[in-house]
């Protein structure tokens, strides 16, 4: 933890913070000078998460539900007193269907996780946040909600969705002094991609071979541009949808 960097003296939120995006993120907010709160379901994971970071802890919740979304907000400022910083990562993939087999209850689970769970996300951290004076959010979209995305079309539509929820509350609460931003990830080496791999071999290489950086990210590189917008250095930056995909076309 550092007392000059990106985070320094914020309290943050991250989602979705027990492995992937969502885990380098909590640990390059606590380098960055934040005292971290994960938030996550597994609590085995979270546990080996936080115990690296100095000053975090966890909440065990499922983000998908309202009430949760509400409850960990409610559990961040029992402990600190106040919400700075929030990152919404968490979210759920499903196999890849075209629209016409896409199974009902996979469209419930992606939109229940990665559009539901993020809208009351945002709802509970604005009103932690306006009590507190403003703060800023950033959630976690996919390049694949920016053009089409046949082979994951509910994933694509629920992201998109996301952009529109980040567009619409960045104008509602500017005045307020919240910043509300999202990135658009790329492809990004996680488990969610290499179950993606598993289900669709050679599908990983068809996405590389297209992106002009030539790699897939990192998890840790798709946490800098959170922390960025997070960050007061970004303190004119709100309503932004943010690529973070090597060069790939959107």
């Amino acid at each position: 933890m550092t007392q000059n960097g990106l985070l320094a003296g914020k309290i943050a939120l991250v989602t979705g913070a027990s492995r992937g995006i969502g885990a380098a993120a909590a640990r390059l907010f606590t380098q960055e000078g934040a005292t971290v709160v994960l938030a996550a379901r597994t609590e085995s994971a979270l546990r080996e998460v936080a115990a690296d970071l100095p000053g975090a802890s966890y909440v065990v919740a499922d983000l998908g539900e309202p009430a949760e979304a509400r409850r960990v907000v409610e559990v961040v400022l029992e402990r600190h007193g106040r919400l700075d910083v929030a990152f919404n990562n968490a979210g759920v993939g499903v196999p890849p269907h075209p629209v016409a087999e896409f199974p009902e209850e996979d469209f419930d689970l992606v939109l229940r996780v990665n559009l539901k769970g993020v809208f009351y996300a945002v709802s509970a951290q604005v009103k932690a946040m306006l009590a507190g004076g403003g703060g800023a959010i950033v959630n976690n979209s996919s390049v694949g909600s920016l053009r089409a995305n046949p082979a994951l079309p509910a994933y694509g539509a629920a992201k998109r969705a996301v952009n529109s929820l980040t567009e619409s509350a960045a104008v509602t609460y500017a005045s307020a002094g919240i910043r509300i931003n999202a990135i658009a990830p790329g492809l990004t080496r996680t488990e969610m991609a290499e179950q993606w791999q598993a289900l669709e071999p050679g599908v990983l290489d068809r996405i590389i071979a297209a992106t002009p950086l030539g790699r897939a990210a990192e998890p840790a590189e798709i946490a800098e541009s959170a922390a960025w917008l997070l960050s007061d250095r970004a303190s004119y930056v709100t309503g932004v949808v943010l690529p973070v995909a090597g060069g790939a076309a959107v």
